[in-house]
């Protein structure tokens, strides 16, 4: 569908928003970790609070309040009236007290930020270029478990955000056919391992993963009461010969796959067709940018791209439905099942050709 023609006016103004939206993307940090945000929309109801009064309240300069407040402004987060009073518009407000925007927030100012600076060096070498700013190490896979503790908090928020609204809601599929020994490839936390054993009585997981993130998992499977059930496999996915073993009635691989490149992962689902036989089930969970209802998560999807790009690795993405489709055909699996989980996500359940 064609787009309307922009007037130059317009869209001068909107280069301009482009030119300065990092300015506008730390003023809105410093306003909420400031406590402004939260004082201002205290007192809408009243309708709005001068600039004094915010000083008075937060303990933050006028000076300091004018410069934020000014962009903020102009930027539509804060609105001000006559009489010099401000209040939080509708932008501010979810800015503030959103979840998945405060996920987004955190996720971009504690991990991308500074990374993100490097991001033509990362797109000309097809390496993290902007990793160094967290830590050295080959992909951040290998440090997660030594980021500091904020950054570890906001990696995970947003992993979660975007993970866990789905695993509820996929369980009923995972254990149609009842399985009894699943394998979750990269497990992460062990949130998803351990829902299982919540789920049913008689599954027995086990995690294949990174040693810090095994680590994690299998302290929180302890700590749930699954030690018995739940045990994991150290595993480099990237390694010259990664193998799993034959066995497993179900593999899981939720948003596993998008933090490899094409060839990668070719490489991983030929793997699991090795381990495969003709009842194995391997069930894959993606967010697809084609099948997002609103512009915001499709947003939200090609923004991860850039991070794979510039801090994960240096050369995956999230992938549309089709290219990936064809990735996992292409690697000796029929996708038998194709449909929709939660708000954001795409299952597909594979067998071995």
């Amino acid at each position: 569908m064609s787009k309307k023609p922009m007037k130059a006016f317009d869209a001068l103004q909107q280069a301009q928003k482009i030119a300065f939206a990092p300015f506008v993307f730390q003023t809105t940090v410093s306003l909420r970790n400031l406590g402004i945000f939260d004082f201002i929309f205290d007192n809408n109801a009243k309708g709005g609070v001068t600039i004094q009064e915010i000083s008075k309240g937060t303990s933050v300069s006028e000076y300091g309040l004018g410069v934020l407040l000014e962009i903020a402004e102009s930027a539509d987060i804060v609105s001000k009236d006559e009489a010099q009073k401000y209040e939080l518009t509708k932008i501010g407000y979810f800015l503030n007290y959103n979840q998945m925007t405060s996920a987004n927030l955190n996720f971009t100012q504690d991990i991308c930020y500074k990374g993100l600076a490097h991001l033509q060096e990362s797109i000309a070498t097809g390496k993290p270029a902007g990793l160094k700013e967290l830590g050295n190490w080959p992909t951040i896979y290998e440090g997660l478990s030594q980021l500091t503790p904020k950054e570890q908090k906001s990696w995970f928020a947003f992993d979660h955000y975007y993970s866990d609204e789905i695993f509820e809601e996929a369980l009923e599929t995972v254990f149609k056919k009842k399985p009894k020994l699943l394998f979750d490839i990269g497990g992460n936390t062990g949130k998803f391992a351990n829902l299982c054993c919540s789920y049913d009585d008689d599954v027995v997981v086990r995690i294949f993963d990174l040693p810090g993130q095994l680590s994690k998992a299998l302290e929180n499977a302890k700590n749930k009461g699954f030690e018995d059930r739940i045990s994991g496999t150290e595993i480099d996915w990237l390694s010259d010969n990664p193998q799993i073993p034959a066995g497993a009635d179900t593999i899981w691989m939720s948003q596993f796959l998008d933090c490899f490149s094409k060839e990668e992962i070719q490489k991983i689902l030929g793997v699991a067709v090795s381990a495969m036989d003709d009842e194995t089930e391997l069930i894959i969970i993606e967010t697809f940018t084609d099948r997002q209802k609103f512009g915001s998560a499709k947003l939200t999807l090609e923004a991860t791209s850039l991070y794979f790009a510039a801090l994960a690795n240096g050369n995956s993405k999230m992938y549309n439905s089709e290219e990936f489709k064809a990735l996992v055909e292409t690697s000796g699996l029929t996708v038998e099942a194709d449909h929709k989980v939660g708000e954001f996500h795409t299952m597909f359940l594979c067998k071995k050709k």
